[in-house]
């Protein structure tokens, strides 16, 4: 059968031999317009005046387009806060002022060049510190989640600390830029082609932008060439630059961001700066936590306020909180406009209590696995800080198990005998782990819908509303609806996604794809299912031949459950009871005959959902992906370079569908993460001008910084019932493990401290290893 099996990816021949077709590989029609971007020289201040005159001079150029070209002139997913382009005010470097079309893409950039732009700079609030003196706040949570009496337990607990947990941002780096094409048709209808992991919210902003309605608007998603989060609330602008030159010249537009470009206009994963207090037994058992959640939003909202709340309940990590006080806030600075990133907030709030736990466990000189096991969530429906049970609990059986596959404590002993050897290189070992919650906490989004349309020769096509960005999701829905009509995956094509074959979508975000999608695709197939089993029936009773009868199904397909006597396998449908079976085919051609619907449209919605933030009660998540990481790092003390030696990971992710896809996420989410907290760090100038704002200034992990030994595996849990076919979400909880390696470099750096703590911020790059290591040789 079909799910189940590590059937390839169902691009990744096209990936190989260069056929997948992306954004700008579409050919150029007609006409079609070149389109660029003129952005700001200051980070904060005044726009006085914009003169285009020298550009529209320029043979090749055809027009320059201002903010006041659009009829409404700002956007946002959640407040719409954001200009398309600058009007007056300008609050981050690099941003928006006016667009630019040209004949030809050689052009832009000189045309660009042309226009000049007349800026009163003022001063500008760049961190989280000058932000929280000047009150410059976006969101604050609603209500904190507190249980217990934290109070008390800080007052009465043996052992106490405080401090501030710092973790940078991070940039997307999607190997496909911003980009997006769009076809004027009749009617002032647009068809946008967009890189876009949110192909209803691109049509909704480019639809509100030009003063359409949406049934004007169109917006189609073959693929993107990775999107990380970046390109879930910010393709919509992108696409709507060059809508607004299509509508306006009634020729197709083409914009394409360079990476430069890129990287310097979009937001990056949110900078949190948290300060928290910590109580705690001799034994290592917290017995309470208070903590201050801050981000740093950028300029404006966009999805800073979910993603501070997945902060929160995520923060907890994999611990019990017996006693606990979780409260946040999101600042505005004059930063790019912070947004979605894979793991949305979960990854600063999780990582804090990682942090907090090595600090403990150097405080009281204990190993701090020892101090992990000691906090872990134990036994069935033990309560959440937000008051969630956790239910189907694999955390001890997966500590277990990985503390004896990977021979941590054996490796333990030897790092510690190691590194009294004083070589110039230390090492440092740690586990950390994570129980990401599976459920877009905006319950709305927690929707989605499927056609399915079966075709007389057996095969299938398929349109949802998730979006392929390399992750796979397409194929897992090709596997799951071969799976229910009992075909070869081959006989299904999942089609390019649509707005108008698949409406008011969700974004393909928060791990949730497959598990929406995919649970709407068999919803419809089993719409089908129903009328072709009730078919079947009458045939094998003798009740209608081929064609030679037309009859009417007495049954509601969206009603009536499936009838578990009928199967459908290699082919065939079969009555259990009687043997008797049909060729599908066959079944399908009597079926036509006959005038019984092969295709079938289908909504699911996640059920049992419902969180209220302001009564701190409610099922947030579906359910808990959970899993662990042990990593071994290695410092060296005269250069601070880290090297990763070996990494390994056990995840639960109930029944796999695809346990190759699967494991390529794992391994890739994992990367990602420890290049978050390694080697990716965000430069910028005196004037906040991004520096590293490209491929050769901007550190992401390479062959050369994966762990040499990279040890992946799946526990076996066939307790999941709450998901299409017992699955669980994959795409962001492997990224909160990176955090394993930034905390095995903090244990490494303990070895070379007495009694001070290690103050070491993220990411643990080879300058901050090395002044960290430098403190701490200095100090008494």
């Amino acid at each position: 059968m079909s799910v189940g099996n590590s059937i390839p990816h169902d691009s990744g021949l096209g990936h190989v031999c260069g056929e997948s077709v992306f954004i700008d590989d579409r050919a150029e029609t007609r006409g079609e317009v070149h389109v660029g971007l003129v952005c700001s020289s200051i980070a904060c201040g005044d726009l006085i005046e914009i003169d285009a005159s020298e550009a529209l001079r320029h043979p090749d150029c055809l027009g320059v387009f201002t903010a006041k070209d659009f009829v409404h002139k700002k956007w946002g997913t959640i407040v719409h806060d954001q200009p398309f382009l600058v009007e007056d005010k300008i609050n981050y470097m690099s941003e928006p002022v006016c667009i630019v079309a040209s004949r030809t893409r050689d052009s832009i950039e000189a045309i660009k060049h042309l226009v000049k732009l007349q800026e009163k700079a003022a001063a500008g609030i760049f961190t989280i510190q000058d932000a929280r003196k000047n009150q410059s706040v976006i969101y604050r949570a609603l209500k904190p989640f507190v249980q217990g009496n934290v109070d008390q337990a800080l007052k009465m607990a043996p052992h106490k600390l405080t401090g501030t947990f710092t973790v940078g941002g991070q940039e997307h780096f999607y190997m496909e830029s911003q980009a997006a094409v769009i076809y004027p048709l009749e009617n002032g209808q647009l068809e946008i082609h967009s890189s876009s992991q949110h192909p209803s919210e691109t049509q909704r902003t480019v639809a509100e932008a030009l003063g359409l309605s949406l049934h004007q608007v169109v917006c189609v998603v073959k693929r993107m060439g990775g999107g990380f989060g970046g390109k879930e609330s910010q393709a919509g602008p992108i696409a709507a630059y060059a809508a607004l030159v299509a509508q306006k010249l009634k020729k197709p537009a083409r914009l394409i961001l360079t990476k430069d470009e890129d990287m310097k206009i979009t937001g990056k994963r949110h900078p949190f700066q948290n300060e928290y207090e910590v109580a705690f037994d001799d034994d290592g058992k917290i017995l309470g936590v208070k903590v201050l959640l801050q981000s740093d939003g950028g300029a404006y909202a966009d999805l800073s306020a979910s993603i501070l709340d997945r902060a929160m309940f995520h923060f907890d990590g994999v611990y019990y909180l017996e006693n606990v006080h979780i409260d946040a806030v999101c600042y505005r600075t004059n930063n790019h406009s912070n947004t979605a990133f894979r793991g949305f907030g979960g990854p600063q709030g999780n990582m804090t209590m990682e942090s907090i736990i090595e600090d403990i466990a150097h405080f009281l000189k204990k190993d701090a696995a020892v101090v992990r096991l000691r906090n872990l969530y134990q036994g069935p429906n033990v309560k959440t800080p937000y008051g969630q049970n956790l239910e189907n609990n694999m955390l001890p059986e997966i500590f277990r198990q990985l503390i004896t596959t990977s021979e941590y404590e054996k490796r333990r002993v030897e790092i510690d005998k190691e590194n009294l050897k004083k070589t110039g290189v230390l090492r440092g070992i740690s586990i950390t782990g994570t129980k990401f919650g599976i459920a877009f906490t905006a319950r709305f989004l927690n929707q989605g819908n499927a056609l399915v349309n079966l075709h007389l020769d057996g095969t299938v096509q398929v349109s949802t509303g998730a979006t392929e960005m390399g992750q796979g999701v397409n194929t897992k829905i090709q596997q799951i609806v071969a799976h229910g009509f009992g075909i070869e995956s081959g006989s299904v094509q999942v089609m390019t996604t649509s707005t108008e074959k698949n409406h008011n979508t969700s974004p393909t975000a928060a791990s949730s794809g497959s598990d929406i999608n995919g649970a709407a695709a068999l919803k419809a197939v089993n719409k089908i299912k129903v009328n072709l089993i009730g078919l079947a029936r009458k045939k094998f009773a003798g009740e209608v031949s081929s064609a030679l009868k037309e009859y009417e199904l007495e049954q509601n397909a969206e009603t009536v459950p499936l009838d578990p006597n009928f199967i459908f396998q290699h082919g065939k449908v079969v009555e259990l009871s009687t043997k008797k079976e049909i060729s599908l085919k066959e079944l399908i051609s009597i079926a036509y005959q006959n005038r019984v619907s092969l295709g079938a449209y289908a909504h699911f919605k996640t059920g049992g959902l419902g969180f209220d933030k302001e009564k701190v009660e409610g099922k947030a998540f579906n359910y808990f992906t959970q899993g662990m990481a042990v990593s071994e790092v290695s410092v060296d003390e005269y250069t601070g370079e880290v090297k990763v030696l070996r990494v390994d990971l056990l995840m639960d992710l109930g029944r796999s569908i695809n346990p190759g896809i699967d494991r390529g996420q794992v391994a890739g989410g994992f990367v990602q993460g420890m290049g978050w907290v390694t080697t990716e760090n965000l430069f910028y100038d005196e004037r906040r001008n991004l520096i590293s704002h490209s491929p050769t200034t901007y550190k992401i992990p390479n062959i050369q910084d994966t762990p040499r030994e990279f040890n992946i595996h799946f526990i076996e849990n066939l307790n999941n019932d709450c998901n299409v076919y017992g699955s669980k979400a994959v795409g962001e909880p492997p990224l909160l493990l990176g955090s394993s390696v930034w905390t095995a470099v903090k244990h490494a750096l303990s070895y070379r401290s007495k009694s001070n703590m290690v103050n070491l911020t993220s990411p643990a790059t080879g300058e901050v290893v090395l002044m960290e290591l430098t403190r701490l040789k200095r100090s008494p």
